[in-house]
């Protein structure tokens, strides 16, 4: 087993929604990374979204594009990102990490290599954007076979049909596109997300994590009242743009926004909680 599962049955029993925040590893310079994650960590995240830089990140919008661009000026690879796993987890052996990235890296290094690589390295799970699940049974089973979740995505456009395939596919928990776009993109209709969430968990166990279009404090205590996990990333990594001439204060302001979510998804915590008394 992964250390997702264990994560979010604490979380539950604790009646508290993971923080999730993603940023893409190697931005923008390498030794930023491992230390932002621990600071992270220390700020209140549950889990760490690790990006892959990618040359055509096709979900992305420009504030995570450019993040990759700038990560692949220092040449940052799939296997660099492995290790900085690795070395993340010399201090930290409990919070979770999921890969994200896209299916060319991985096909290059190999479906086997890259499950042992990863779990050996200390990751829990995967998000391949391109790989639908019709066609991952090989990467399924290995990755399985390694203890490694496989996370697969469902979108606002996912039917019936689609929901059953990706939830029975999909390990750790699901990740829910709340909106139509690109990473970045604006206008998040929670009232939506919130129905589709509802429809997801009638077909799966997993917990239901939403991303994309989570921007600030106040849209992430509105997801909070539905999802199991919010997922967070261009807000961070635009703050992680605005420090690239000034890095040694990126733990700071990135740290104080995640204290910012974690307060807001703790005070809806407290909110459900004297509502039920």
């Amino acid at each position: 087993m992964s250390r997702i599962g264990p994560c979010f049955e604490r979380l539950q029993r604790a009646g508290r929604t993971a923080l999730i925040p993603y940023i893409t590893a190697g931005d923008p310079e390498p030794a930023v990374t491992v230390p932002l994650m621990h600071a992270m960590v220390e700020a209140g995240a549950d889990i760490i979204e690790l990006g892959v830089p990618f040359s055509d990140p096709m979900a992305e919008g420009p504030v995570i594009q450019h993040a990759c661009e700038r990560a692949l000026k220092h040449h940052i690879s799939l296997n660099q990102v492995i290790k900085m796993v690795q070395a993340f987890r010399v201090d930290d052996d409990t919070t979770p990490v999921v890969l994200m990235g896209y299916l060319n890296p991985v096909e290059i290094k190999g479906y086997g290599a890259f499950a042992q690589d990863a779990a050996t390295a200390g990751v829990d799970g995967a998000i391949i954007v391109d790989l639908p699940p019709e066609e991952a049974g090989g990467y399924i089973t290995l990755l399985k076979a390694q203890q490694v979740d496989p996370v697969f995505l469902l979108a606002p456009t996912s039917g019936d049909e689609r929901i059953q395939k990706v939830c029975a596919a999909s390990g750790g928990f699901v990740y829910y596109v709340s909106l139509r776009g690109v990473t970045g993109a604006a206008h998040l209709d929670t009232q939506e997300a919130a129905a589709k969430v509802a429809t997801i968990r009638r077909v799966t166990s997993l917990p239901v994590g939403v991303g994309f279009g989570i921007s600030d404090a106040k849209s992430a205590a509105q997801v909070a009242q539905f999802a199991d996990a919010v997922i967070v990333g261009s807000a961070i990594v635009k703050r992680i743009a605005a420090l690239v001439d000034n890095p040694g204060q990126i733990n700071l302001e990135v740290s104080g926004f995640l204290k910012e979510l974690r307060h807001a998804l703790d005070d809806i915590t407290t909110d459900q909680a004297v509502t039920t008394v």
